[in-house]
């Protein structure tokens, strides 16, 4: 299947309906632009297990704050728990 869309100024284009029906993509989705051998492939991002329990009563930008302490938190307990002297 080929469809061909347009850029506009903002950079913005939009994915063909029959694109976002075939593959599942819905409004507040991410798509992740990888450069690959034969140029430029788009995909839809895998949802980070968890992410959605942080949805209800706080900003995007809280979520996203309070998801990168998380991770970093994670990260550290790795590195002192997991490290073999």
């Amino acid at each position: 299947m080929s469809e061909t869309t347009r850029i506009t100024r903002k950079g913005q284009t939009t994915i063909p309906q029959a694109l976002r029906e075939r593959y599942g993509l819905e409004p507040g989705d991410e798509v992740v632009w990888e450069e690959g051998e034969d140029g430029l492939v788009v995909r839809k991002r895998d949802r980070i297990a968890g992410r959605g329990m942080l949805a209800e009563g706080f900003s995007e930008a809280e979520r996203e704050e309070l998801a990168a302490e998380l991770t970093d938190d994670i990260r550290h307990k790795q590195r002192t728990d997991w490290t073999i002297d």
